[in-house]
């Protein structure tokens, strides 16, 4: 039983190796997007559709539009904020979002790559595709996530995986 199990171990890492190894080819094509935003907004729970469609519509009307004077009708006003180049508060995405982008007209769907919407309880997480070049030029997919915690109707806390070394960015110049 020991050298069957120890084959197999060993089966595994071969394998393992041979997947992610360093001859395996990067991906450098362009991933699903839902057309039908409408199925993402849904849920079984209408407290985590409601959640989704808070976020979903302060990403269209704050984030896509850049509305800065209407983030209080989404986000709290002691908005918790784990992006370290935003500050905290209601007034630090406000600040943020005027900073980082134009006011555009509200559109009713998000022109942003999201594939994906997911919702559990009072967190939302939103995921995005992200447009890259690497080091010759050749255009590459990435993913942009975020997490949002509701409390009593609006966001209260936010995570993305934003480095403080990275410039604050607009990620309506991250479309596909």
């Amino acid at each position: 039983m020991r050298r069957l199990t120890l084959a197999l171990a060993a089966l595994l890492a071969a394998g393992t190796t041979a997947a992610w190894g360093e001859d395996m080819p990067l991906s450098y094509e362009k991933p699903q997007i839902p057309a039908d935003h409408s199925a993402l907004l849904a849920s079984d729970d209408p407290q985590v559709a409601a959640n989704k469609r808070l976020v979903y519509d302060m990403y269209r009307i704050v984030l896509q539009a850049g509305r800065a004077d209407r983030a209080g009708e989404f986000i709290a006003t002691n908005y918790v904020q784990h992006n370290p180049n935003a500050a905290q508060g209601l007034a630090g995405i406000v600040d943020y979002v005027r900073k980082t982008r134009p006011e555009r007209p509200i559109q009713d769907t998000l022109d942003l790559p999201l594939i994906h919407l997911m919702g559990e309880g009072n967190f939302v997480t939103t995921a995005f595709v992200r447009p890259e070049k690497d080091a010759e030029g050749k255009t590459y997919y990435s993913t942009w996530f975020d997490l949002f915690r509701i409390e009593n109707g609006k966001i209260a806390e936010h995570w993305d995986p934003m480095l403080k070394s990275e410039a604050p960015i607009d990620p309506n110049d991250k479309k596909i």
